[in-house]
């Protein structure tokens, strides 16, 4: 049993403010020299890329569904053996979702605060913080982080009506020189943004400003749990992997299982324009490729390269952005035509409204799968799916999974712990 301070972030709803809260206690707690792990609830690409500049740790998922329970309890422990602080940032509003924030909280006991934006209340956020703090029983609620406020007066007005048990942590000014850029699948990616630190510094003095002197995080319990390591099926395969502005979506965990596979990692900018590395297999996971895709239109080699790694039978899986990237046209959100590799048949649109959302089991060949669908863009494709997915929750959203000789293709982005043997027998398969 390890024991070490954690704090939970949620909120009544999203757009309260929860990234940039936590981002700036991890910053704030970095400064001063303390080891932090920072973790994200369910599938998110963008929020952990902020969180991990701001922390200078890797963040990972924690998804009840995507991970199940002893993948969520061994990275808890493990981030709990070597830090000083964890910090987990919570999904929409606190009871949202099945699984919850709350879920989450209550399955590991994890010390709760709620962000609540209180731009446009007074005396109501106290009735507000209590109803959330009060709805279920058995959460550890430690008090109530107050953003966007007016002035100090404001500040002492939300705190009226507050417990004694359900303090006002912290009440932090309205700024918009705080606020992250955004565009259509949420915050434009860390690696975007190059005043990111800047900012980063200035949420944390604001966070150091605002914080209740005396306030401190409270101890938390993990297990010592460590799941136990895979069988190494892909020691001596090289994997090949897009990674970039253009295809960023990667789970620091799907990075892991694979070393811990034994597969050597090689990655490459298709963006850049680098050749696709010598490779046994390859991944091109998901991202912004309709942002990008003059640059990866005019790549001198990419689709010839694809092509020959496809045609000599080694296993390529394209995620969603990857799967657009091979497709024979991508239509962006101007209504621009652009010829892309040309080794998937079919083409696909960016719509300005949401195309797909939700969580997805799939059935690979080799097994069962987990991961979450999430896209503006539609296809026409004339291949017949492999396998169809289903949303645990009932949601509409049920994406295909493609094979064309070794190349296999999907909307979803997955989760590769829900299965380490089914992803080391897909990129383990050898060509002919």
């Amino acid at each position: 049993m390890s024991t070490c301070p954690a704090l939970f972030i949620s909120a009544p709803s999203s757009g309260a403010g929860k990234t940039s809260i936590t981002a700036a206690i991890a910053r704030s707690s970095a400064r001063r020299g303390r080891r932090v792990r920072v973790f994200k609830t369910g599938p998110d690409f963008l929020d952990p890329g902020i969180l991990a500049r701001a922390s200078g740790a890797p963040v990972y998922q924690l998804d009840l569904f995507m991970g199940g329970f002893e993948h969520c309890r061994a990275l808890l422990a493990a981030a709990a053996r070597e830090a000083d602080l964890i910090l987990v940032e919570g999904v929409m509003g606190l009871f949202d979702g099945d699984p919850s924030s709350a879920d989450l909280a209550a399955a590991f006991g994890l010390p709760l605060v709620c962000v609540i934006d209180a731009s446009a209340m007074a005396q109501t956020f106290a009735a507000l913080a209590t109803g959330l703090a009060n709805y279920r029983p058995g959460l550890r609620h430690c008090g109530v982080i107050a953003n966007r406020i007016g002035s100090v007066a404001h500040g002492r007005m939300l705190s009226q009506g507050l417990p004694d048990e359900l303090p006002l942590i912290a009440a932090l000014p309205r700024n918009a020189a705080l606020t992250l850029p955004e565009r259509h699948l949420g915050l434009v990616q860390a690696l975007e943004q190059p005043g990111l630190d800047a900012q980063l510094d200035a949420w944390a003095d604001a966070w150091d400003d605002a914080l209740r002197p005396g306030f401190d995080f409270k101890p938390s319990r993990f297990d010592d749990a460590a799941e136990p390591a895979p069988a190494r099926g892909l020691a001596g395969r090289r994997i090949a992997i897009a990674r970039d502005a253009a295809f960023g979506f990667i789970y620091a965990a799907n990075l892991d299982l694979l070393r811990a596979l034994g597969a050597e990692l090689r990655f490459f900018s298709p963006l850049r324009h680098e050749p696709l590395p010598e490779a046994d297999a390859a991944w091109l996971p998901g991202g912004y490729p309709e942002l990008h895709a003059a640059a990866l239109a005019t790549h001198p080699t990419l689709a010839a390269d694809l092509a020959a790694h496809v045609a000599a039978g080694r296993p390529l899986l394209a995620e969603c952005g990857g799967m657009l990237a091979l497709l024979d046209e991508l239509t962006d959100g101007d209504g621009t035509a652009h010829r892309m590799a040309g080794l998937m048949p079919g083409q696909a649109r960016l719509q300005p409204q949401l195309a797909a959302l939700g969580l997805q089991g799939i059935d690979w060949p080799e097994g069962p799968l987990r991961g979450h669908s999430f896209h503006y863009a539609t296809l026409h494709t004339p291949l017949a799916p492999l396998a169809v997915a289903s949303n645990p929750n009932g949601g509409r959203t049920a994406e295909a999974l493609y094979q064309q000789g070794s190349l296999r293709a999907s909307f979803i982005h997955h989760y590769f712990p829900s299965n380490p043997e089914a992803v080391a027998a897909f990129f383990g398969s050898h060509g002919h």
